[in-house]
C-alpha cells in the first residue's frame, strides 16, 4: 500500500464510522499495519488512525468502562487475590486454606493480564482509552490502546507491551508454587498449579503465536526493521 492507497483507506474508513458501520473492507487495518512499520507514516497519521479507531471501537463495543476506572478494579482484584493468599494461613482447616488459595489464585490469573499491559505500556510511552470484555471464551479483561500512542512508540517497545501480559499469565501459577507448599494447601491445589501453567504454555505455543499476544510480539519485532526506512 502506497501513500495514496493508505489515504483512500483512512477516507473510506471516516466514511464508515460516519455512516455507523464497521471497518471491515475498507482496508483500514491495512493502512494501521503500513504506518505501524514506519517512523515517518506514525507520527504523520497515528492521530487520524487513533480517531477512527476508537470511534470505531466506541460503537462497536457494549461491555467497556474507562480506562481509570478498569485499572482501579483490575488493582483492586491483584489486591484481592494478594490479599486471600495471604489469609490462607488463618485457617485451620486444609479444605479452607485450599478454598481460599484457589480464589487468590483465580484472583491473580483474570487481574494481572491486562493490568500487566497498562503497566508496561504506561513506562513505554503508551496510553489507554477502555477495559472491555472480549476474547475467546470465557470473556476476560482487554485493555484498548490510544493507537495515536501506540503506534509513534517503536516498535520493540510495543513488542514488550504485548507480551507481558503473556509472560505474568504464564509465571503466577509457577511462582505460587512455594507459598502453596508453604501453606501445606491440599496437593491437588499444587496440581492445579501446574496444570495451568504448563496448560497455558502449551497453549501459546500452540495457538497464541498465531491468534493472540505473541502474534502482535512478532509482528512488532517484524516492524522494527523497517521502522527507520524513507516512507
Amino acid at each position: 500500500m502506497d501513500r495514496e492507497g493508505l489515504e483512500r483507506a483512512l477516507e473510506s474508513a471516516e466514511s464508515a464510522v460516519d455512516q455507523g458501520r464497521g471497518l471491515q473492507g475498507t482496508g483500514f487495518w491495512k493502512a494501521v499495519g503500513k504506518a505501524r512499520n514506519n517512523a515517518v507514516l506514525a507520527a504523520e497519521y497515528a492521530g487520524r488512525i487513533a480517531a477512527v479507531d476508537r470511534r470505531a471501537f466506541e460503537q462497536g463495543v457494549r461491555l467497556k468502562v474507562p480506562a481509570g476506572v478498569g485499572t482501579a478494579l483490575l488493582a483492586a482484584g491483584t489486591g484481592a487475590g494478594v490479599l486471600a493468599i495471604v489469609l490462607t494461613d488463618e485457617f485451620d482447616s486444609r479444605l479452607f486454606r485450599s478454598m481460599v488459595f484457589v480464589a487468590g489464585f483465580g484472583a491473580l490469573e483474570l487481574s494481572t493480564h491486562s493490568l500487566a499491559h497498562w503497566l508496561v505500556g504506561r513506562l513505554m510511552g503508551m496510553r489507554f482509552t477502555y477495559y472491555f470484555l472480549g476474547g475467546p471464551p470465557p470473556p476476560r479483561p482487554g485493555a484498548k490502546l490510544d493507537y495515536a500512542t501506540y503506534l509513534r512508540v517503536p516498535p520493540r517497545k510495543r513488542a514488550a507491551m504485548h507480551a507481558s501480559g503473556a509472560v505474568v499469565t504464564k509465571a503466577i501459577p509457577f511462582a505460587l508454587i512455594p507459598s502453596a507448599r508453604a501453606l501445606e494447601v491440599h496437593g491437588s491445589v499444587i496440581a492445579l498449579l501446574l496444570f495451568v501453567g504448563v496448560g497455558q504454555i502449551v497453549t501459546d505455543v500452540l495457538f497464541s503465536t498465531k491468534t493472540s499476544d505473541w502474534k502482535k510480539v512478532k509482528r512488532e519485532l517484524r516492524a522494527a526493521k523497517s521502522w527507520g526506512s524513507p516512507a
